[in-house]
């Protein structure tokens, strides 16, 4: 957190230390909004600070994100977020320009949201059973936004990069597609978070193109992925598959039923490429599973506790 704080105006991290040490270990996000009140999320619930955002806290917070220079966070801001060391995430708004009807640049930024990364070392570990049989089987992580999704996956995959000894499961070699700098949290292509030895990313890489691309260059025995968004992403799921490589990958939807209502996804439930479906909720919290399912949809187990 202290990352975090000394990026912002002294103002704003001042307001934030000021907040009950049991609620600030697990701030989620913090939410900057120019006239508007400072605005934390913590433990499923928001919290708003008498502070209001100035627009010279604005100001100097994006200075102080782009070290003054704005040239180099150019490629980031059209994407619309940037990604800090200890791989936090900061997203912006603005006044949005436009050239040829693609977005160019942002400008006269009003709102900031700050998504401070988590590691939760061992919260996949339980699930093993599960998730393995001869091999790493292919997972599909489904659940709606802040149920831990993401968390889920970073676990998995140091999982699968050290190895689990105690159950005779060697280290395999792990490939990142990081489309949107979210899993690894990478500053200027390095990871910032714990991930085991044998692992390859492809930072800030569109999907379909980065899954061919680790195939060809790195021989990675499972692939990890974020939400599928386009046509090309399911047709690369497909080829990987197809190559002898284990798929793992996160997708927004508050059930399996849900996701089935996907076009993007039809081809690959119609041919039922995923072995499991692992469904996260926050019914007892971040982080909870609510239901693992087999390759046909069938419940295999239900649990309600916090992993």
């Amino acid at each position: 957190m202290e990352t975090v704080l000394a990026y912002l105006p002294s103002g704003i991290a001042d307001k934030i230390r000021e907040f009950p040490e049991y609620l600030a270990k697990e701030i989620e996000e913090i939410r900057l909004r120019v006239d508007r009140p400072l605005e934390i999320f913590t433990k499923g619930k928001a919290y708003f600070s008498p502070y209001f955002v100035t627009q010279l806290d604005a100001e100097q917070f994006i200075h102080n994100l782009a070290n003054h220079s704005f040239y180099t966070l150019e490629e980031e801001l059209k994407k619309g977020y940037i990604t800090i060391a200890g791989g936090h995430r900061v997203g912006l708004a603005g006044r949005v320009i436009l050239e040829k009807g693609e977005v160019k640049a942002l400008r006269d930024f009003s709102s900031f949201n700050i998504r401070i990364a988590k590691e939760k070392i061992g919260v996949a570990n339980p699930f093993i059973t599960y998730l393995i049989d001869t091999r790493w089987l292919h997972t599909m992580i489904i659940g709606a936004p802040q149920t831990g999704k993401t968390t889920f996956l970073r676990d998995l995959a140091r999982l699968i990069s050290t190895g689990v000894p105690e159950r005779n499961i060697p280290p395999q070699k792990v490939g990142i597609v990081d489309e949107r700098s979210e899993i690894c949290g990478c500053v200027r292509g390095v990871p910032q978070l714990q991930f085991g030895p044998r692992l390859d990313v492809l930072d800030a890489c569109p999907k379909a193109e980065g899954m061919m691309m680790l195939i060809r260059s790195m021989s990675p025995d499972v692939l990890i992925v974020d939400e599928v968004g386009r046509r090309e992403d399911s047709e690369a799921i497909m080829e990987a598959v197809h190559a002898g490589i284990t798929l793992v990958m996160t997708t927004h939807g508050d059930s399996y039923e849900d996701i089935r209502k996907r076009p993007i996804l039809n081809d690959i439930l119609h041919h039922h490429v995923f072995d499991r479906f692992i469904e996260l909720s926050r019914t007892n919290g971040k982080n909870t599973i609510k239901t693992i399912r087999n390759k046909d949809g069938i419940m295999m187990n239900r649990m309600l506790g916090v992993t």
